[in-house]
């Protein structure tokens, strides 16, 4: 489905603001359309720095949670680290041992099994931990809603932390009302706790165990260490798609400026074996290279490894276990896409006419489930939802959607369907008994409340800009955007009524091809698309095969298109050119 392009339409005096920061028009009104208007939010977003972060304390039972620890550490009693097997787990893990551990604390940790035990603390571990002497837990990113293993840690005498960044659950009270509730643990410590008044919310569970760290060095009066946490907590932000505003975006920030030097022995092995030391870094690295690195032993084998891996005391034995989690992550990304292919052609073979995709794939390996929805839901733009099965007969799954769709909301309607349901608007994990799987597609599809106007993408162009303006200083100036990610997206420009002069392929298989384009004034720019079959698949479908051959071949020919773009500085033997980025093209239209 061909996307609607619109233009952002968010006013101000761009000049004056240009002027005050030293920066573009053009960089200026990119920063309006992320939501900022002051000069003070301005400052804010481009020199934002760890001064900006805001104090632990503010957190509701921080003071309880750092205190309590303390006189824990103080007797010598065991303590047990309790984290998620993700990545935002596992370097929330990662923040509580070493900073624990750096004050004098006796503790151990745990991460559950993703297959075994599923999401979260539960009864085993507790009970394993009470087996072990352990005298403390302490959760992260995880136990604000594990009413069950927490009710049963307290009944063996447990002293119990919670830190958690997730939605406490929503229950009806006697009045019918629905309110959110959380477990009775000796702290909870949550900026989404209803009575929880900390500054900005949307942090992941890796800040709030920095957080917790960090109070518990202000209360020991310890000098911070924040560069041997601030590289998890900048991965745990990107990977777990924390909106890169506020404390967030200083975070990144400082956590890429220290990455190239890591101390740290286990990144600088995953960096070498992705051949990336002494190369620039970006969020991109965080989300789509380390990230995806630490999150494949959690998805396939154990996510302990990646924490090992973190752990790790000699670069020889971080440079194998890094090799082994990139080898772990090819094979899951082998997995992904013939798990994509698949449940593609199931979705144009049976449910092509469906609104909400609820696509069954006995195959696919449990913990591929939510990216195999992320990808249909990208390839259709509709909520889309895949199951597998387990050993138990039941059907565990994950959901993926889009901005119009609440999910959590729209699968709770159907809650009796459900073993067990969680999630937020824009994706879910469940389970559910086998037999109900057709009634839970049939309903979803009669309720969606979805028009046909929901379903259409929509690109948003931040300026309407001729690439003659592109030139190498606003480039630049444009670097000072980054680190780019959910809530500051990379800036996307726009123009139309360009010929395509020619075109090239290139890599190994011909995936990418290099487009000449031509403006009216005769002005040549060059754009590189990372998909050379979907560039020539619509040329061919917009124009026809002989114009196709006619740009492979530098011919005169009537291809004229429309793109959507961001621009690129490009070094070559000393010479420095701006080239572009195409992300969306159309025909066209006089």
């Amino acid at each position: 489905m061909e996307a609607v392009w619109r233009v952002h339409g968010l006013r101000a005096d761009f000049y004056a603001l240009g002027e005050e920061f030293n920066i573009d028009p053009v960089v200026a009104r990119v920063i309006r359309n992320r939501g900022l208007e002051t000069s003070e939010e301005f400052h804010r977003y481009l020199y934002a720095d760890l001064s900006i972060q805001h104090s632990p304390f503010l957190m509701k039972d921080m003071d309880k949670a750092c205190e309590l620890m303390l006189q824990k550490i103080n007797q010598g009693n065991n303590i047990r680290i309790i984290s998620d097997y993700d990545v935002d787990g596992v370097m929330s893990n990662y923040i509580l041992l070493v900073g624990l551990g750096s004050l004098g604390a006796n503790v151990s940790y745990e991460i559950p099994d993703r297959m075994l035990d599923g999401y979260g603390i539960n009864e085993r571990i507790i009970r394993d931990a009470h087996r072990d002497g352990v005298d403390t837990i302490i959760t992260c990113d995880n136990g604000i809603g594990a009413f069950d293993a927490i009710g049963l840690a307290k009944e063996l005498g447990m002293t119990v932390i919670v830190t958690d960044h997730h939605e406490p659950p929503v229950i009806e009270d006697a009045e019918g009302n629905l309110v959110k509730t959380f477990v009775k643990a000796d702290a909870v410590v949550n900026p989404k706790r209803p009575d929880c008044e900390y500054p900005f919310k949307e942090i992941c569970g890796a800040a709030v165990a920095y957080k917790f760290i960090m109070g518990m060095y202000q209360l020991m009066e310890k000098p911070w260490q924040e560069d041997y946490f601030i590289e998890m907590l900048g991965i745990a932000t990107v990977c777990d798609v924390m909106p890169l505003k506020d404390e967030n975006r200083a975070f990144v920030k400082r956590a890429l400026s220290v990455l190239g030097n890591t101390r740290n022995k286990g990144l600088k092995a995953l960096l070498q074996v992705n051949d990336l030391l002494g190369k620039k870094v970006s969020s991109y690295t965080f989300g789509f290279v380390i990230g995806p690195c630490i999150n494949a032993s959690g998805r396939l084998e154990s996510a302990k490894k990646g924490l090992e891996l973190l752990l790790a005391d000699s670069d020889s034995e971080a440079l194998v276990m890094a090799e082994e989690l990139k080898s772990i992550n090819e094979t899951r990304k082998s997995m992904t896409e013939q798990g994509k292919k698949e449940a593609i052609e199931l979705v144009e073979t049976l449910y092509k006419d469906d609104t909400v995709l609820v696509v069954y794939m006995p195959g696919l390996h449990e913990s591929l489930a939510g990216i195999v929805a992320g990808r249909l839901k990208e390839q259709f733009n509709k909520p889309s939802l895949v199951f597998t099965s387990t050993e138990s007969g039941q059907l565990k799954g994950s959901g993926r959607s889009i901005e119009a769709y609440d999910m959590h909301a729209k699968l709770s309607e159907h809650k009796e369907l459900f073993v067990k349901m969680g999630g937020h608007p824009m994706a879910a994990g469940f389970t559910i008994a086998a037999e109900n799987l057709d009634l839970l597609r049939r309903r979803l599809n009669e309720t969606h409340g979805l028009t046909k106007e929901d379903l259409i993408p929509i690109v948003m162009i931040d300026v309407a800009m001729p690439f003659s303006y592109a030139s190498p200083k606003l480039v630049k100036q444009l670097e000072l955007l980054e680190p780019y990610g959910n809530g500051n997206p990379k800036p996307l420009f726009a123009q139309k009524n360009l010929r395509v002069k020619r075109a090239r392929f290139m890599g190994q298989n011909n995936q990418y091809i290099k487009i000449w384009f031509m403006d009216e004034s005769g002005l040549t720019i060059e754009g590189v698309d990372f998909n050379a079959k979907s560039f020539i698949d619509n040329i061919k479908m917009w124009f026809s095969e002989e114009e196709c051959d006619k740009i492979l071949q530098g011919l005169p020919n009537d291809v004229i298109l429309d793109i959507i773009y961001y621009p690129d500085i490009n070094e070559y033997n000393g010479r420095v050119t701006v080239q572009i980025r195409p992300t969306n093209y159309r025909k066209h239209q006089e």
